[in-house]
């Protein structure tokens, strides 16, 4: 069946259409995305003003008219951090269910992070063994270990990339002194949640997910996207220790110039890589492969358990006449 998966983020509003089936691989059939990022249209109480609403709301409806257009059967819809940090989050929720028709599940922060932690289990498969998984979004980190499909511990900190850029680096290129604040903020914030980790035990396999990863790798010399998604790709630590300088002396639009760095992200790059930094130096992570499935692709897979397996045709199936 097709499958559209709306995503309402910290950054986006995104619509990925997918042909799935309970026991096969989905295919992404097509991708609608707008860029609102709602993270940063909260105002001094933390609400989502009537301009971002309305904004969401345009936007709820264009993504839906895309759906019909590519045949979509079955549409999940799903609000991350930005709607479940607003105050004025119910209010947010009844416009647009009122208005588009649509009703946004809202995922708790934990939820962010076992469905990431499902997608990635499902492309690494069983042989990855204990599985440690970093997830950078516009507004939260998520961080999962586990051995099964669902993960032993998962966590989701308020260190998303739009959040970071938005609240503590004002300038552009920010102030030295911008920087450090903000390292010691999310060492400060990670390190809460370390010893959940190294209780465990080390991970056989450590992956990462989210845009704001794979634009890291590809500047650390990682295969551009056009290569396809079974190429190999990773993040070494120590390419994070030489970058995170050489972003900081940057622009904004000087990081858009960067191999597999687009304009849209350029001014969360910095923040991100120091949260990855951040992140791989405390929990001992020396390198993370990056995989290309993320929370929609386990928004899907949570789906498809639910729906009875495709049959064969009998005849498909019949291995033919025994003879005799």
């Amino acid at each position: 069946m097709r499958l559209g998966v709306l995503d309402v983020g910290s950054n986006t509003v995104h619509l990925l259409v997918m042909d799935a089936h309970p026991g096969a691989r989905p295919l992404p059939a097509h991708s609608h995305k707008a860029y609102l990022r709602l993270a940063q249209l909260l105002d001094e109480r933390g609400a989502i003003g009537p301009q971002g609403v309305d904004a969401l709301v345009r936007t709820v409806h264009e993504a839906l008219r895309a759906a019909e257009d590519k045949g979509v059967e079955e549409l999940l819809p799903f609000a991350t951090s930005a709607v479940r940090e607003a105050v004025n989050a119910d209010e947010v929720l009844h416009r647009v269910e009122t208005e588009t028709g649509v009703r946004l599940d809202v995922l708790s922060g934990a939820d962010e992070a076992r469905l990431t932690f499902l997608a990635a289990r499902r492309w690494f498969g069983w042989s990855a063994g204990r599985l440690l998984l970093l997830d950078i979004g516009g507004g939260s980190l998520e961080i999962a270990y586990g051995m099964d499909e669902e993960p032993d511990t998962a966590v989701s900190l308020p260190l998303g990339a739009g959040r970071l850029t938005h609240t503590w680096l004002p300038g552009d290129p920010p102030a030295p002194e911008s920087l450090r604040e903000l390292r010691k903020h999310v060492r400060a914030e990670i390190g809460r949640t370390v010893g959940d980790f190294v209780r465990l035990g080390p991970p056989d396999h450590v992956v990462a997910t989210s845009k704001t990863f794979r634009q890291l790798a590809r500047i650390g010399g990682a295969a551009r996207s056009s290569e396809g998604v079974h190429v190999h790709r990773e993040l070494k630590r120590r390419s994070l220790e030489e970058w995170v300088p050489r972003l900081a002396a940057m622009s904004a639009r000087e990081r858009a110039e960067l191999p597999g760095v687009s304009a849209d992200r350029a001014g969360q790059l910095l923040a991100g890589a120091i949260v990855a930094e951040g992140a791989m130096d405390l929990l001992g992570v020396e390198r993370a492969e990056i995989c290309p499935w993320a929370l929609r692709e386990g928004v899907i897979m949570r789906r498809l358990a639910h729906l009875p397996a495709r049959r064969t045709h009998p005849a498909a199936a019949s291995p033919g006449p025994s003879g005799g």
